[in-house]
């Protein structure tokens, strides 16, 4: 079988092949690496490449800038580019920052942005893979991903689904936090992608929902990403948001800590990115891939330390994620550490080949699992995976708040997609300004405005 990744030189990649070749590589004869990036395909493609001859597979994963020989054959592509690269996603929060509102890579006028420039890219691909693998199956990872799944959905091209490691991490947490074994629990989970809830803890046969809601308190002083949250606010919807409602629940909070941070996250992740890709390069021309991985997790592990960091508090916490990195042997090569976004896709790719039937949290269509939506709206909720598909589980039903808050950035989202495929200025715009995080169609015109000039030749197909 062969495994196919869109976006193959990003900075996560190295460590996604890993995981792969660690717990999956009983599917894949053959990974490929698209990326149209030299610069890219020599640094953290090397890695990957040298990671594999280092765990034994040599010749099993391969770089290229060329589409169509990436995607001929694929059995599986997993989708994670970023158009415009970091500069792009700098661009994205700076335009709406610079007018007070919130400036996030997924969520409001960065996200819509972000949608814009990527749907005719990754539709592109999607045209192409259904003409040269067309039983091939995608999972996309790119951002905003519920966004891009439902266009993706809409064009009809190609079998995918969208994957997001925020549920079920949300989750772990969670059971960690009561003690329990995340295996013998059950959590509901309802929303869109970054705009989900925890509804149900059920731990050892037991309803745990209240007793979190009622410590919310313990919870917050046990992990940050809940932190920023107002426990009179959690307690009066009912359920536990996943990290990135924040931004819909405390917008001012996260533009004041940006303010008094002095820098963006995606202005962290330019840097931190620069510096990988430099040390990779530096530790090849003067050692070889031991040298590179461990340049590479430790600058990767830096990126995880100081996650929502800046958004949530002010400050990124760079300074204690270095000296506590540094102070650490990283994971040799072949340490078995699989989680996060690479696990999540590893369980989809097991239930689908029949492997390992599964429960998994997914973006797919609702058919019916959140009642005020269409049929055909991609949303986040649990699902059997299996080699008969993905089929959406009942799911608690979503408190009012939620519930709204969902309606109106789904009819967001839709717009959003209808824009994107019509190459339709006005209507982006129009969408734009029914994101609950815009003030209005003038504000939506002016942020359209800015992103059209400042993305360039990426918009341009916006008439």
């Amino acid at each position: 079988m062969k495994l196919t990744v869109l976006g193959g030189g990003g900075m996560r990649m190295p460590a996604f092949v890993r995981a792969v070749l660690l717990g999956g590589a009983r599917h894949f004869d053959q990974i490929c690496l698209l990326e149209p990036d030299e610069f890219r395909r020599e640094t953290t493609g090397r890695l990957a490449v040298e990671l594999a001859a280092a765990l034994g597979r040599s010749g099993a994963v391969t770089v290229t800038p060329d589409a169509q020989q990436a995607l001929t054959g694929a059995d599986f592509v997993f989708s994670a580019i970023r158009v415009g690269g970091d500069q792009g996603r700098v661009i994205d929060e700076q335009v709406a920052l610079s007018r007070g509102l919130v400036g996030q890579e997924t969520t409001g006028p960065g996200g819509c942005a972000m949608a814009l420039r990527t749907i005719p890219v990754v539709l592109s691909y999607c045209e192409l893979l259904s003409r040269v693998s067309p039983s091939a199956t995608l999972i996309n990872f790119t951002n905003p991903a519920g966004l891009i799944t439902q266009a993706i959905s809409r064009q009809g091209a190609v079998r995918a689904v969208g994957v997001c490691d925020t549920p079920g991490g949300t989750a772990e947490h969670l059971a960690s936090f009561l003690g329990a074994d995340p295996a013998a629990s059950v959590f509901g989970y309802s929303g869109l992608n970054h705009l989900g809830w925890i509804t149900s803890a059920v731990i050892d046969g037991r309803e745990r929902i209240g007793e979190l809601i009622d410590r919310f308190e313990e919870l917050q002083a046990a992990d940050h990403r809940f932190s920023a949250f107002d426990p009179a606010l959690i307690r009066r919807i009912g359920a536990l948001p996943t990290e990135y409602v924040y931004f819909y629940y405390d917008p001012q909070r996260y533009v004041r800590g940006v303010a008094s941070a002095g820098t963006s996250r995606g202005q962290d992740i330019e840097r931190l990115n620069a510096e990988l890709l430099a040390a990779v390069a530096k530790s090849f021309a003067e050692g070889g891939v031991e040298e590179a991985w461990s340049a590479y997790a430790q600058l990767l592990a830096v990126r995880r330390d100081t996650y929502m960091r800046t958004d949530m508090h002010g400050d990124s916490g760079q300074a204690a994620a270095r000296a506590r990195q540094e102070s650490i042997a990283q994971p040799p090569i072949g340490a078995a550490r699989i989680g996060g976004y690479e696990g999540l896709a590893l369980r989809v790719i097991d239930g689908l080949t029949g492997n390992r039937p599964d429960r998994v949290i997914v973006n797919i269509p609702n058919d019916g699992t959140i009642a005020a939506l269409a049929a055909d709206d991609i949303v986040e909720v649990p699902a059997r995976v299996s080699q008969d598909g993905l089929v959406p589980e009942p799911a608690p039903e979503l408190p009012r708040p939620a519930r709204a808050l969902v309606e109106q950035v789904k009819e967001y989202e839709r717009a959003t997609v209808e824009a994107a495929m019509a190459g339709d200025a006005g209507l982006a715009a129009v969408a734009l300004a029914l994101h609950p995080l815009v003030p209005g169609t003038t504000v939506a015109r002016e942020l359209l405005a800015d992103y059209r000039e400042q993305h360039g030749q990426s918009l341009a197909y916006l008439r």
